[in-house]
């Protein structure tokens, strides 16, 4: 099925040193670019993380410190990808949990001021778990019929996340609307206000933690009965992107 389009779409996918946030670094970004005409553009580019990339993870991807040593670093590359994905709604597989989050980090650490809050994510794994439960691999034998070729290269999990996503509205034409912010509702697992889900809004739309002992209590109470907690976030191995969520929260509490 042809995705009904308000804004274009980008399709991405990210192979990195390691699955920790806010310490690792992407290695290698893929992306399909669907415009509400159908037209498509793609580009594929590996990234120098500046730091050694963990053998286990060379493992999975196959992306070693030698292919890359020459490549251009995130923060080289930052303004082009941010100019290119302007506007866009953005989709992926696992995407809401890793990539989003990921991509979010690397901008705050290169500087750019890149405001994603206006945009619509689409987690095809989340629509693939809440009707299905199964990997991307099995998704894409499911849904197309085909065997996934080089998984775990960024180039074919994008293509194949693309293909899913068209056949699971093909699939399910009652449960789900080829609407990008319907799609983007439901493949929401949780209601985060920053994009690792440190904080999250509860069912009366207050920012509330969750973690901790605090977990479940509104953040501005909290910052203001204990105001070495902010410090201890903040100076913690958190993410960038929690840190300046909770920064904009103290700063609208002090208000």
């Amino acid at each position: 099925m042809k995705l009904n389009l308000k804004n274009p779409l980008v399709f991405f996918d990210l192979e990195t040193t390691g699955i920790n946030i806010a310490t690792d670094r992407i290695v290698e970004l893929c992306y399909i670019k669907v415009y509400p005409n159908g037209n498509e553009e793609s580009k594929s580019m590996r990234i120098n993380p500046e730091m050694h990339i963990p053998e286990a993870s060379s493992a999975i991807h196959g992306i070693y410190d030698e292919d890359v040593k020459d490549c251009p670093t995130f923060k080289q590359i930052a303004r082009e990808l941010a100019n290119a994905i302007e506007g866009c709604d953005l989709a992926g597989f696992n995407s809401n949990r890793f990539d989003i989050p990921m991509l979010a980090e690397e901008f705050l650490r290169a500087e750019i001021d890149f405001d994603m809050t206006r945009r619509k994510f689409i987690d095809v794994q989340n629509i693939y778990h809440k009707l299905e439960k199964r990997t991307l691999s099995a998704a894409y034998k499911f849904y197309c019929g085909k065997d996934l070729e080089n998984a775990h290269s960024a180039l074919a999990d994008t293509q194949a996340t693309y293909e899913v996503l068209q056949a699971q509205l093909d699939k399910y034409p009652n449960e789900l609307q080829n609407d990008m912010q319907f799609l983007a509702d439901f493949s929401r697992m949780t209601n985060n206000v920053d994009f690792a889900g440190r904080i999250v809004y509860n069912e009366q739309g207050v920012e509330v933690f969750n973690f901790g002992k605090y977990k479940g209590m509104p953040v501005t109470e909290v910052l203001q009965k204990d105001s070495g907690y902010y410090g201890w976030v903040m100076q913690g191995d958190f993410t960038r992107n929690t840190k300046q969520v909770l920064t904009q929260l103290r700063l609208r509490g002090n208000k």
